[in-house]
């Protein structure tokens, strides 16, 4: 996968939250099929919101994968909290995007095939 673009939108990032986006950011990819691996990227935007009860920061993460694009976005009062929550949205995100083509898969092949014909019987 690739890292397009980790930015700040009214904030800056230094370089210690960069690497742990990053980190976070590549952990991604054990839960990315094989086949979307190579040609997934990744982006990452850091932008702070003002809000009535305070100053917040919001992590959008979007990956794009072929065929999707899956996006996540919170809301929290610090960036690393910020960027956990949002992965935890996109791992969610993936496993579903994962399970679909898993499905897919099953409902056209030859097992499958071979299993409805033997439940007609």
């Amino acid at each position: 996968m690739q890292i397009v673009n980790i930015s700040g939108i009214g904030f800056t990032i230094d370089p210690q939250t960069r690497t742990y986006i990053e980190k976070k950011i590549m952990k991604l990819i054990d839960y990315i099929p094989r086949h979307a691996r190579k040609s997934a990227t990744a982006e990452t935007t850091i932008k702070k919101t003002n809000r009535s009860s305070g100053s917040n920061l919001a992590c959008t993460i979007i990956i794009n994968l072929p065929g999707k694009q899956l996006i996540a976005r919170e809301v929290r009062d610090g960036v690393l909290a910020a960027v956990d929550s949002a992965e935890a949205k996109i791992t969610g995100q993936i496993r579903r995007y994962k399970a679909e083509l898993i499905k897919s898969r099953d409902q056209n092949g030859i097992l499958s095939r071979a299993k409805h014909i033997l439940r007609r019987k």
